[in-house]
């Protein structure tokens, strides 16, 4: 299992929820059907929202990886130099409009469409990568407990004296 960036992993669980949720519960796959072709339309025609959940959305029941091991490693970083590079290691040759689509992303949003790309191949691939582990626990481990032995002296007379409303000495 190989490490992925922490915004990848991020992104992918994001998309898994927005599938989910347009899916519902129970499954509505009509309502998921129509939700996907009105994305592939609004990207194929260039347009479309510029968020990366939203370019994988579209792309991921249509998109075919050729590159498996080339995608494992761009996933390790989120931004990139070449997105061509990317760009050619998957297609969207199902269909007349998945073709469209890819080759306006890639076109008119290519570091989107990179990140869109790894993206849906980290959705599709969930076995072939590790995320980190961001829990409480594991984020608590090492961790000495220092905040645990808080500084409890009293305060001075001096101190307490400022509060002091009728400016007296206490007996």
């Amino acid at each position: 299992m190989k490490k992925v960036h922490p915004e990848f992993a991020f992104q992918s669980r994001e998309l898994e929820g927005q599938i989910d949720g347009t899916l519902g519960d129970p499954p509505n796959r009509k309502n998921y059907d129509m939700m996907v072709q009105a994305l592939v339309s609004e990207y194929g025609n260039g347009d479309g929202l510029d968020d990366v959940n939203m370019m994988a959305f579209a792309l991921v029941d249509r998109i075919r990886f050729t590159d498996p091991k080339g995608l494992g490693r761009e996933a390790m970083d989120y931004e990139s130099d070449d997105p061509a590079k990317v760009f050619a290691m998957a297609n969207c040759d199902v269909d007349d409009e998945g073709k469209a689509m890819y080759a306006s992303i890639c076109e008119n949003h290519p570091e989107l469409a990179r990140q869109a790309i790894v993206t849906a191949f980290l959705y599709k691939n969930q076995a072939r990568w590790e995320d980190d582990d961001q829990s409480l626990d594991q984020l608590a481990r090492g961790d000495e407990g220092d905040d645990d032995e808080l500084d409890e002296t009293s305060a001075g007379d001096d101190f307490t004296q400022l509060f002091d409303q009728d400016g007296g000495d206490r007996e």
